[in-house]
């Protein structure tokens, strides 16, 4: 068996073996298989396809193909979140403590900002101090001391799809839907929850176009997690514009914090306590009135907690300047009255990302101040001269930069509905509609 035999199978529309893709796995996990072939396979089968039993034998090949967290010593039933990434998605910020003070444990793996979407583990240093490099004994640990942790994923967790996903990104072959669901689940699963909640996002600004491609991801991850014995949901959920009002990484956790205070927008309360109860029915627990909790600031004093616990200022909870600000606020005005009927979720997304919030390589460095925060959504009445959004950035040109492209991602019509947030539920029974 050679890679070049593997990849003339699949080019010409074949099934490959179980053996064959376990041979890929670890060729691409010790490097024997080179880049080249590597890509020209994920090539293949980004215009090829693959079977179900293809897609789950490479997502359980990836998930073995480095350490594998065991969660056994952290009592009661574990739930992991995962977002297929979005912008403006901070709601990990808001769930995972609110959850937490619920009584479920949260043992959570989070990543950083790629390309247009934003990352949790950015978003948390954006509070002096915290840190998100915890040893794995440190972590679960943490989880049994305190309800929930949030952390980057170790070096030697699912190194396959680390090689993967870095060709992917450079081979045009990121939206395939076998390729996005094995690279999810194989760190869902090598992540050690018992349960698994997913947020498939659709639109503009997510990496997943349509509605019919979202929920058949979305089945993908469903039919995955549950063949590997993990009882799995996904939501499908709006991404034409940013969740929320903030975009950028220290705005968007002053927001995470408003929410837990019980002020922060309608919509990221609303996807927040839905996920949140999903996380403690999937767990097991009683049903807990979470907007009780909520307004009760049980979350927030968790989400101070877990600042604490990993060296974060937690005075940032209730004095948001602590957090990095930008020096610049300028406002960009409507130029006509209506109402919002585009707020696209990318072109605003691509102009925080030229203020400096996000990268084009893991490595590079971007500023936790920057960032856009929307003062209008669509289905809202504007004024001629109304602010649509407030830039915030490093310098009054940098401002200047971006403001004609922030202006143009809007749209104002004589009317417009806001949209719905919450689009599918999908399970190992099936599909429900929640747009309806």
């Amino acid at each position: 068996m050679t890679a070049l035999d593997l990849i003339r199978e699949k080019r010409d529309g074949q099934a490959l073996s179980d053996e064959a893709i376990r041979f890929l796995v670890k060729g691409a996990s010790d490097g024997t298989i080179p880049d080249y072939q590597l890509a020209a396979w994920l090539m293949a089968v980004r215009l090829r396809g693959m079977t179900d039993a293809e897609t789950t034998t490479l997502t359980l090949a990836m998930a073995a193909s480095g350490r594998q967290l065991d969660l056994s010593s952290i009592p009661g039933r574990k739930v992991d979140k995962h977002s297929t990434g979005g912008v403006g998605d901070k709601a990990t910020l808001v769930v995972a403590p609110l959850v937490a003070a619920a009584g479920v444990p949260v043992a959570k793996l989070s990543g950083r900002a790629l390309g247009h979407s934003g990352g949790t583990l950015d978003k948390l240093e954006a509070i002096a101090g915290f840190r998100v490099d915890l040893g794995i004994d440190e972590f679960v640990a943490q989880v049994r001391r305190i309800g929930i942790a949030i952390a980057g994923q170790t070096a030697d967790m699912v190194p396959a799809d680390k090689v993967f996903y870095a060709l992917r990104d450079a081979t045009a072959t990121v939206d395939s839907v076998p390729l996005i669901a094995s690279s999810v689940m194989s760190k869902k699963l090598a992540a050690g929850a018992d349960a698994i909640l997913l947020d498939v996002k659709v639109g503009r600004g997510a990496f997943i176009a349509t509605v019919p491609e979202a929920q058949a991801l979305a089945q993908a991850l469903v039919k995955l997690g549950t063949n590997a014995g993990h009882e799995t949901v996904a939501y499908v959920t709006d991404m034409e514009q940013p969740l929320g009002r903030a975009v950028g990484n220290a705005l968007e956790v002053r927001e995470a914090i408003d929410t837990l205070a019980g002020r922060g927008p309608a919509e990221l309360e609303a996807l927040s306590l839905r996920l949140a109860a999903e996380m403690l029915r999937l767990a097991g627990t009683q049903p807990v009135d979470l907007h009780r909790l909520l307004l009760g600031g049980a979350g927030l004093r968790k989400f101070a907690e877990l600042i604490t616990a990993q060296g974060g200022d937690p005075r940032a909870i209730d004095d948001p300047e602590r957090l990095p600000t930008a020096p610049v606020q300028r406002p960009v005005p409507a130029n006509a009255a209506g109402y919002v009927a585009r707020a696209d979720a990318l072109e605003i997304a691509l102009a925080g990302k030229a203020l400096g919030a996000g990268r084009d390589r893991k490595d590079a460095p971007i500023d936790l101040a920057v960032g856009i925060v929307l003062q209008k959504k669509i289905g809202d009445p504007v004024v001629e001269g109304e602010p649509l959004a407030i830039i915030h950035a490093r310098t009054e040109a940098d401002a200047a930069k971006v403001a004609n492209r922030l202006a143009a991602s809007f749209a104002i019509a004589e009317s417009a509905s806001p949209r719905p947030l919450l689009l599918r539920r999908v399970t190992a029974s099936g599909v429900e509609r929640l747009d309806l």
